[in-house]
């Protein structure tokens, strides 16, 4: 049975609580006052009735330690996200949790942690992305039975305020096309009607292209992660997809690949051959494009969201966009696109009414005016 027992040694006098984990193993704690012994005591008993009681010797393990753990079984975790995610632990979590028990990081430390980053400059999103991965390890602590619960709950984060997109006409489109090297034509159109993503881009591939139907199949990215070059698949499976490409830029793309080649051959290479490295393509090929037809500061992504805005001026529907975009989701196209489709909507109503004229229909009754 549980118990809280008074023991005096020397003239001092502790309480010592023993009781007996959900294993059945003994075990005990020391304290100067009877009122913490047993409250102590009763906070055990109450964890085991509602199983959440944890080894209090695991609370003591440093969160170092405990991140090293986890780290060493995460798997499944692309290259540059990995680097990304190693970057954060080493520069904004480590610093400040890798000494402390995992028991010891309380709420209130988390809360006064982002406010330090915030206080420190750091972009909201660059905050929220540090809690984000300081919850996925708390939070395995916990699943692991090292924590009662995660210090990371009901901790406020910095507001972040949604980059405003750019996006180019079908003009602007033309002159940085012209404009661009030569070799390169064809990835600003395919880019900015395909809507395909840079490292989509950079992995496409010959026997990924149906020149005959003015198809390309998303099907492989590349990323550079600190110098290194990786293939890989799309990262969800609504990115793997197909996009139709309007007859003149299929053309331009033809025109492009030239000669026939490999299937495996990659459609847009470096300069000099062999795969092409955005970051040098961006310092060497793109910035001065853009600088040359007054579009100083335009990312390589807005091709993207450029592409997006033409589909949906053209009356493409949110199901068609997101499908074509490769979003997971509709609700993520509506939310980052939305603004755009009362335009849209305008237009679908036109063509409504050219529907209700050409059908004959006369107005039948008195003339009602409409609210102004």
């Amino acid at each position: 049975m549980a118990s809280v027992q008074k023991r005096v040694r020397n003239g001092r006098v502790t309480y010592r609580v023993r009781y007996r984990d959900p294993a059945g193993r003994q075990r005990s704690q020391v304290f100067t006052r009877r009122a913490d012994a047993q409250r102590f005591l009763s906070e055990t008993e109450n964890a085991k009735l509602k199983g959440t009681w944890t080894d209090p010797a695991l609370g003591r393990v440093r969160f170092g330690e405990w991140l090293a753990e986890w780290w060493a079984t995460t798997t499944n975790l692309r290259p540059s996200t990995a680097a990304r995610d190693e970057d954060y632990f080493r520069l904004y979590i480590g610093p400040r949790f890798a000494g402390m028990p995992l028991a010891g990081i309380s709420q209130r430390d988390v809360r006064a942690w982002v406010a330090e980053l915030s206080a420190r400059g750091l972009a909201p999103a660059t905050v929220q992305k540090a809690y984000q991965l300081l919850g996925k390890v708390m939070g395995a602590a916990v699943d692991a039975g090292m924590l009662a619960q995660s210090p990371c709950r009901r901790v406020p984060l910095p507001k972040v305020e949604r980059q405003e997109m750019r996006f180019l006409t079908p003009t602007q489109v033309a002159e940085l096309a012209d404009a661009i090297h030569a070799r390169y034509r064809a990835l600003v159109l395919v880019g900015a009607y395909g809507g395909l993503r840079i490292g989509e881009l950079a992995g496409l591939r010959r026997r990924r292209v149906d020149l005959l139907h003015g198809m390309v199949e998303v099907a492989e990215i590349l990323t550079e992660v600190r110098g290194e070059l990786f293939v890989g698949p799309p990262k969800t499976r609504a990115g793997r997809r197909r996009v139709g490409l309007p007859q003149e830029v299929t053309r331009e793309l033809a025109r492009h690949l030239g000669t026939p080649g490999g299937p495996d051959e990659l459609v847009f290479t470096a300069p000099y051959g062999g795969p092409l490295r955005v970051n040098g393509f961006r310092a060497r090929v793109w910035r001065p494009a853009t600088r040359a037809v007054g579009l100083d500061g335009l990312r390589i992504h807005d091709l993207r969201h450029t592409a997006v805005a033409l589909w949906i001026a053209a009356g493409a529907n949110l199901k068609e966009v997101s499908t074509r975009a490769g979003h997971a989701s509709v609700s993520f196209t509506l939310d980052r696109y939305g603004h755009l489709f009362p335009e849209a909507d305008e237009a679908l109503r036109t063509r409504l009414d050219a529907f209700y004229v050409a059908g004959g229909q006369t107005s039948g009754g008195t003339v009602v005016e409409l609210p102004r």
